[in-house]
């Protein structure tokens, strides 16, 4: 870790996004664009999700540190937008998004962010949010969307058309299959980099 960089350490729009992964909205509002049909196909898979209960894995390699951080642990939803990430590795620490709201817990601390008070990281947030609850217009108003493969393995290339956007995330490239995500990779302007893998869906 190079001097000055405080563990842990991570900006505040990828500690935001890890909540909205798994999110599957109750609302699909189809957008007019000249995208393939299985695009459109996928957007109502998407939003007919309700909940979820998935492991995961996390590396975000940071121009701050030395070594790549790497955590671990699972993501809960409940449809429209309660989300859960309980991080089991390397240390307990539970975020929880409801309503806007992010709640993050580490031991007897206990921190809350109102993402209205942060308009650098809603707008991105909301536009992930409208990815994976199939909301096409909401996500088309902010990003360029490009489709790539078919149903059974997809992938969304994020370009965001906001200048102040784009001059903190360069594109976000989500790939799944069907309904399920499978990977989610934010690269940032300054070089940061984060690739969060999503695992199946724990048994009850």
């Amino acid at each position: 870790m190079r001097r000055g960089a405080r563990p842990g350490a991570a900006r505040a729009p990828g500690l935001a996004l890890a909540f909205t992964l798994a999110l599957a909205g109750s609302s699909l509002c189809t957008a007019a664009t000249s995208q393939p049909a299985e695009y459109e196909q996928l957007l109502k898979l998407l939003a007919a999700r309700r909940h979820g209960h998935v492991t995961f894995t996390e590396v975000q390699q940071l121009a701050i540190l030395d070594r790549p951080l790497e955590s671990s642990g699972e993501l809960l939803y409940e449809a429209p937008d309660r989300l859960e990430k309980r991080t089991l590795k390397p240390r307990a620490e539970t975020l929880v998004l409801e309503h806007g709201v992010l709640t993050a817990h580490r031991g007897h601390r206990t921190h809350v962010m109102a993402l209205r008070d942060y308009p650098q990281v809603a707008p991105f947030i909301e536009s992930i949010r409208a990815t994976l609850a199939g909301d096409g217009a909401a996500l088309e108003r902010l990003f360029r969307v490009e489709f790539d493969g078919n149903l059974a393995h997809w992938s969304l290339l994020l370009v965001p058309t906001d200048a102040k956007l784009a001059g903190a995330v360069r594109e976000v490239r989500i790939e799944g299959e069907r309904d399920a995500i499978r990977s989610v990779e934010i690269r940032h302007g300054d070089g940061d980099r984060s690739l969060l893998s999503i695992g199946p869906e724990v048994s009850p």
